[in-house]
């Protein structure tokens, strides 16, 4: 089968999620949104809706920690890049109609005491995340003690504020979130180092 297939597959899973859950999605309506024959999924993954599940979660976890990393890209500090991130995370909310949040955060809430290949496809997408901040803030000039802490702090924070978004159909506590986020970041930059000071580029 065409591997364009298997991106319509992907993509229109990771779309689901991202509305209704893991739970709610069901084999048939995925291959009726993705347009693919039935037999098309065990094609591609032959472990069925969990594996499909795994891989939406893994791939889905990269788009956005690309997302990240393009906003440093294009950032002049670390301060302006966690403020750009969150603003930018609390337009694309709004614009989706608060339906297109974080399928990772969803699916684990969900399954992550049910199926372990879920739980841990939820898990090393986390990791990448905080290994990439963490590395982020490190390259600024913060203990690298703290930038763990400041990961966690921040996507703590942007994880809570979409639950918030998506239940009161407001794009403000993601908005809050990013000033709690942006305050934690920039208390804990050296007192050496300009909060201005332009961070090494983010590691993928």
């Amino acid at each position: 089968m065409p591997s364009e297939t298997r991106d319509r597959i992907v993509e229109t899973t990771a779309d689901l999620f991202r509305r209704q859950g893991y739970v709610a999605t069901g084999i048939k309506q995925i291959v009726a949104e993705a347009r693919a024959p039935f037999g098309s999924i065990y094609h591609f993954f032959p472990g069925g809706k969990e594996e499909l599940g795994a891989e939406v979660i893994r791939e889905s976890g990269a788009m956005y920690l690309q997302l990240f990393v393009e906003i440093a890209a294009g950032s002049t500090d670390v301060v302006d890049t966690v403020s750009n991130f969150f603003t930018e995370a609390a337009k694309d909310i709004e614009a989706s109609g608060y339906e297109d949040a974080c399928p990772i955060a969803t699916v684990a809430l969900e399954v992550a005491s049910s199926s372990e290949p879920l739980r841990q496809a939820t898990a090393d997408v986390f990791e990448s995340w905080l290994t990439a901040a963490i590395e982020y803030f490190a390259s600024a000039g913060m203990d690298r003690a703290r930038a763990r802490e400041v990961a966690f702090e921040m996507l703590s924070l942007l994880e809570g504020a979409f639950i918030f978004s998506r239940a009161m159909r407001t794009p403000e506590p993601v908005l809050i979130a990013g000033r709690a986020a942006v305050a934690s970041v920039r208390a804990a930059l050296p007192t050496t180092t300009s909060p201005s000071r332009r961070a090494r580029r983010v590691r993928r």
